[in-house]
C-alpha cells in the first residue's frame, strides 16, 4: 500500500513547485520561498553558498518544505554545482527559465537534494478533513479522518 500511494502522491505533486523551505541552526529557524524541482520523489533546489540558509543547511541537514496543505520533512545534502547536474538543469530550465538563466551557472551556486523522511497532506472530501501521512523512513502509510478528539 505504501509504495502505490507514495508513487501516486509524487505524480500528483508534479515536477516543480515554489515551496517554503525552513532551516534551523543554533535554535534559530528561518524560512523562505524556493523554486523546487521534483525528480523521482527527491526535491532539488539551488542557492548561493554565501547565504544564511547555506550556512544553516551545512550545519543542520534537517529541513522542512511546505506548500498549501502539504508538509515535507527531510534530510538535505549538498551535491555540487547545479550546472553540473543535467537532469536538474533540464527540469529547472523548463520550469523556472528566468532563474535558470540568471543564477544556475554562477560560481557560488550550489545544488541541494532533500530526501523526504515524513510527509503529511490534508485532504478534504466533501468538506471532511483527512490526513494523509507517509512515514517514508519506515515505509508506512496512513489515511485517517481528522476528528479533533
Amino acid at each position: 500500500m505504501f509504495e502505490e500511494e507514495y508513487l501516486k502522491f509524487w505524480q500528483e505533486f508534479g515536477t516543480s513547485k515554489k515551496m517554503v523551505l525552513s532551516t534551523a541552526l543554533n535554535d534559530i529557524v528561518t524560512s523562505r520561498t524556493m523554486s523546487v524541482i521534483n525528480l523521482d520523489g527527491k526535491l532539488y533546489f539551488q542557492t548561493d553558498n554565501t547565504f544564511r540558509k547555506y550556512k544553516q543547511l551545512k550545519g543542520n541537514p534537517h529541513v522542512a518544505l511546505c506548500i498549501d496543505n502539504i508538509q515535507i520533512e527531510g534530510l538535505c545534502e549538498e551535491i555540487g554545482s547545479p550546472i553540473e547536474n543535467e537532469d536538474f538543469c533540464n527540469a529547472y530550465k523548463d520550469c523556472f527559465t528566468s532563474s535558470f538563466n540568471r543564477y544556475t551557472s554562477l560560481k557560488n551556486e550550489r545544488l541541494f537534494v532533500v530526501l523526504p523522511t515524513f510527509i503529511e497532506r490534508w485532504i478534504y472530501l466533501d468538506g471532511v478533513p483527512y490526513m494523509q501521512i507517509f512515514d517514508v523512513e519506515n515505509r508506512k502509510y496512513m489515511f485517517k479522518q481528522y476528528l479533533g478528539v
